[in-house]
């Protein structure tokens, strides 16, 4: 499903209305319809109190009051406005409701005998705010939540911004938000996905082809896009079909991280996987590796890869690899950076790049515009941010990150030509064409070392099996996360392992693939 910004569903709006001739007041009416058939789908007849704004989203407000007091329910409308304040197409609203006999007042506050006992719709403001809300409207809001009602709020909760997600002073936390035509980004970036509790989208008459135009380049991955991508195993086939991986990755301290990733991988499918290991780490690997193999290089001693690993590990590469990961807990030295750097300009194959791989980079990130082979980054935030100010000489924190994770994957990605995997809340996806990828799986249990090596050894053998790199990072991040929703359902968020995602992934391509694998 697209997932759209404020003017993009504008110019959805407009087309609807200029070029199909659909006037404006009849997708208010089917706006209005589709929150009232939701509320009595959940509730049953009772007083309801419509909050209304003075802009078109009042106008859905006031369409609901109108249904719902046809329907049986005790309808109230309270504009936060004066009437001459009213869009065009909120005052026909107006004047329909007063001819229903709706109770209807203009007022400035909210009090607690007002919404007692109510079920309480918000349709103060839609997706056009654009700055933040005034002190009237905080104390609404406040009025709001502590009133315990119910909250369906119509669109947008009022006061997320229904383009970064975020709070524009205060917001009012709906326990259900009715949507139109495609959801918003503000409903899946945080912090306003904490604030529009269940979220319902309704169609109410815009064309197919407008809400799936390939102009709209951002996506909700979902698992019936995720299905379409995973097909049944010919019955004639061996292990070499299922593509031969390799990982590079450990270090002393820090060999879990190749145990994980390429544990990962095989539990995604790779028929083989070969972990690069120095040598001063070998027996530790050797000693809890079953179904991996092992390719021993050069050691700088520290148990850390030398350079003179380097020409063993190209090497290896030609010998029928289908994909590489390389970074997890290889450690950053002048000799990691220098393995980095010539496997990027020089491996023939796909490569995932993680961790250490990416910190790696950042001592010289122009090193992506000299591969050979498509990459695919895996930063996390911090990664990201380190990865970024190098890249484009700034001093973004982690927090500028986090306000702006899409335009930042967008953006590097394109400008490297990789596909670009920022975890986090949510997990973004950015293609070297433009294209954004919302993760919707996963929780906060996932929070946990080694989650990030799991994700890079599903990717990575999903690559290895012939999807290409960037079907293989919205598959890998989208199964990532139910794994570890299965595995938070098993166990709880509190007790969940980077294993423990690893041990469930078996239960998400079941799930995703409607048992074929079985």
């Amino acid at each position: 499903m697209k997932i759209v910004t404020a003017q993009e569903m504008r110019e959805i709006d407009r087309i609807t209305i200029d070029d199909y001739g659909i006037p404006s007041v009849v997708l208010m009416e089917r706006a209005g319809l589709a929150v009232a058939l939701k509320i009595r789908e959940l509730f049953p007849p009772k007083k309801v109190v419509v909050l209304s704004g003075r802009g078109n989203n009042g106008g859905d407000g006031l369409v609901v009051a109108r249904i719902l007091k046809n329907w049986g329910y005790r309808s109230k409308v309270i504009i936060i406005a004066s009437e001459d304040e009213l869009s065009k197409d909120c005052a026909i609203q107006y004047r329909i409701a007063k001819r229903f006999n709706i109770e209807i007042s203009f007022t400035s506050s909210v009090t607690y005998s007002d919404l007692h006992s109510a079920i309480v719709v918000d349709a103060i403001f839609g997706t056009g705010l654009n700055k933040e809300v005034g002190d009237t409207f905080i104390r609404i809001f406040r009025q709001i939540k502590s009133s315990g009602c119910p909250v369906v709020s119509v669109d947008v909760p009022s006061g997320v911004s229904s383009d970064t997600g975020q709070i524009m002073g205060d917001a009012v936390k709906a326990d259900i938000t009715v949507t139109f035509g495609l959801p918003k980004l503000g409903h899946y970036l945080f912090p306003g996905a904490l604030y529009r509790g269940r979220l319902f989208v309704e169609d109410i008459g815009f064309d197919i082809k407008l809400i799936n135009h390939e102009n709209l380049k951002k996506n909700l991955i979902e698992k019936s896009f995720i299905s379409s991508f995973l097909t049944p195993r010919d019955n004639y086939s061996h292990k070499g079909n299922y593509g031969h991986i390799l990982v590079v990755a450990g270090s002393k301290g820090k060999t879990g991280a190749a145990l994980l990733c390429s544990k990962a991988a095989l539990r995604s499918g790779s028929g083989l996987v070969t972990i690069a290991i120095p040598k001063g780490i070998s027996e530790i690997i050797q000693s809890r590796v079953t179904e991996e193999m092992t390719l021993i290089v050069e050691d700088s001693g520290k148990g850390e890869f030398s350079a003179k690993a380097l020409p063993q590990i190209v090497s290896f590469l030609s010998e029928k690899i289908d994909a590489l990961a390389i970074g997890p807990g290889i450690g950053v030295s002048t000799d990691t950076q220098e393995i980095v750097r010539q496997i990027v300009k020089s491996c023939p194959i796909p490569i995932v790049i993680d961790a250490d791989g990416i910190n790696s980079l950042c001592f010289d990130p122009d090193t992506l515009n000299n591969s050979k082979a498509s990459v695919v980054l895996t930063p996390h935030p911090g990664e990201m941010m380190r990865l970024w100010n190098s890249s484009f000489k700034t001093n973004l924190t982690i927090k500028d990150i986090e306000k702006n994770r899409i335009e930042i994957a967008t953006k590097f990605a394109k400008e490297y030509n990789v596909v670009l995997v920022l975890k986090g809340v949510p997990t973004v996806v950015a293609s070297p064409k433009g294209d954004i990828y919302i993760n919707t799986t996963g929780n906060p249990g996932m929070a946990t070392a080694g989650s990030g090596d799991v994700l890079t050894g599903i990717i990575t053998s999903l690559i290895g099996q012939r999807l290409s790199p960037i079907n293989a990072a919205i598959c890998g991040v989208y199964l990532h996360g139910l794994a570890g929703d299965i595995a938070a359902d098993k166990i709880t968020q509190q007790s969940m392992l980077a294993s423990d995602i690893i041990n469930c992934l078996s239960s998400a391509f079941s799930d995703v693939s409607d048992g074929f694998y079985k």
